[in-house]
């Protein structure tokens, strides 16, 4: 474990951020802190599933770059940075992907449900993305594993799916099953 020695104390939300231990599990929304016990196993299953195939899928069509959490997404550089469990960032928009995360909106987002906090995401994160202009977002519930697409049309979300073990993604026009 590495000490950290804080020569001044931090100024700002985003600062105390930063002070974090790499690897924490944490994000910033709308200035506040928000910090997160680690996955479930069906949770872990799940996203090694869907990073495997989406992986595949990217690579073999050179359609850009996967990460997964925690990996840290500032949608601003002030107020919000998110740790989604995937991200897909088109090779159109690969200068946002710096050493320390991406500085901008990705094209895709996947978010799995933890117990006893799914507003998160399917309240708090959906908002977060939808003002941000994130294309698709998806939901899955790692219990039931239904999953909900939400396609950005103009400024709003619409609904493009509900599957159970599969997402089916508008942008990369593929279907991929966990």
């Amino acid at each position: 474990m590495q000490s950290l020695k804080i020569q001044s104390p931090p100024r700002t939300i985003m600062e105390v951020y930063q002070m974090l231990p790499e690897g924490t599990l944490a994000e910033i929304i709308n200035e506040t802190l928000y910090m997160s016990p680690a996955p479930t196993s069906h949770h872990q299953r799940i996203i090694r599933k869907l990073v495997l195939g989406i992986s595949q899928y990217v690579d073999r069509n050179q359609l850009g770059e996967i990460f997964f959490a925690p990996f840290d997404v500032y949608l601003d550089e002030k107020t919000n940075v998110v740790q989604p469990d995937i991200v897909f960032i088109s090779k159109a928009k690969s200068e946002i992907i710096q050493l320390n995360g991406v500085h901008g909106i990705p094209d895709l987002l996947i978010e799995v449900l933890s117990p006893g906090n799914s507003s998160h995401d399917t309240k708090t994160k959906r908002d977060l993305y939808e003002k941000f202009g994130v294309k698709e977002y998806w939901i899955v519930d790692p219990e039931t594993k239904e999953a909900t697409g939400l396609l950005l049309q103009g400024e709003a979300y619409r609904q493009i799916g509900f599957y159970t073990g599969k997402i089916q993604s508008e942008l990369l026009n593929e279907t991929f099953e966990f």
